[in-house]
């Protein structure tokens, strides 16, 4: 379950309280939510601070306002794009679903100063840490080797993983109810770690390409922090540009 924290704004403790009765089948999909009068009682928040709660949840596609309607609770659906047109969800996907994830490490660890610089995460917060290979069926060699730093709020995916294959934010969409609603990706070169040389059939201090991605809430939360430290020769990265007429 996310932890409420009281320094956050309080539409956003009311958000996650309502989020975590979406999820728990409170108020299940096709139910109405209270009337923010009654929200506004059982809080003891102002209209506006329920409003912002609300929006908030439309935002992470869990209920639908209408007037005359009420509120409902909605299906989840997938949004389909982030901000950047060459970096889609889809895209994300395809890449995580069609390379078998062999985990190595699943633990729960503390961000010290080295992590620190290479996650972008605060030093001493406590964070899921996941690791290990991707393979491609047919591939003679893991094409990369993942890790994947996820919000202690959530870390309850990791008891998933040993029997999910798939990119891991859907889970943490579906188990909390929370869209992740931007992912900012750097591309960095480095050299190969002599640890993971090996089982990537390639010799240490060669070139790689080190790809980190960060997911973000609609909350503005650091969900999870993912990366891919692929060999130079087995990664390539493409995008289209466009000039703009005007």
């Amino acid at each position: 379950m996310t932890e409420a924290r009281a320094t956050d704004p309080r539409y956003l403790q009311v958000a996650r309280a309502l989020r975590q009765d979406i999820v728990d089948g409170i108020y299940p999909v096709g139910s109405q939510l209270p009337t923010e009068h009654a929200l506004c009682e059982r809080f003891s928040v102002s209209r506006y601070t329920v409003r912002e709660a609300l929006r908030r949840l439309r935002e992470d596609h869990l209920i639908s306002s209408r007037p005359r309607t009420g509120t409902l609770v909605v299906p989840r659906t997938s949004t389909s794009s982030y901000a950047q047109d060459v970096m889609s969800i889809d895209d994300l996907m395809a890449f995580a679903t069609g390379a078998r994830f062999a985990i190595h490490a699943n633990k729960m660890l503390t961000i010290d100063a080295d992590l620190a610089d290479r996650t972008g995460l605060p030093v001493g917060e406590e964070w899921l840490a996941v690791g290990g290979f991707r393979q491609v069926e047919g591939a003679p060699n893991p094409v990369c080797f993942t890790e994947y730093y996820i919000n202690r709020a959530f870390a309850a995916v990791g008891r998933l993983l040993q029997r999910h294959h798939g990119p891991v934010f859907p889970l943490i969409e579906d188990m909390f109810g929370r869209s992740i609603v931007e992912v900012h990706q750097e591309i960095a070169a480095v050299l190969m770690r002599s640890d993971l040389a090996a089982r990537l059939d390639v010799d240490p201090g060669t070139a790689a390409l080190e790809l980190r991605r960060t997911y973000k809430t609609s909350d503005g939360e650091i969900a999870q922090v993912t990366i891919n430290t692929h060999p130079s020769s087995r990664y390539r990265h493409s995008m289209t540009l466009r000039r703009v007429e005007g």
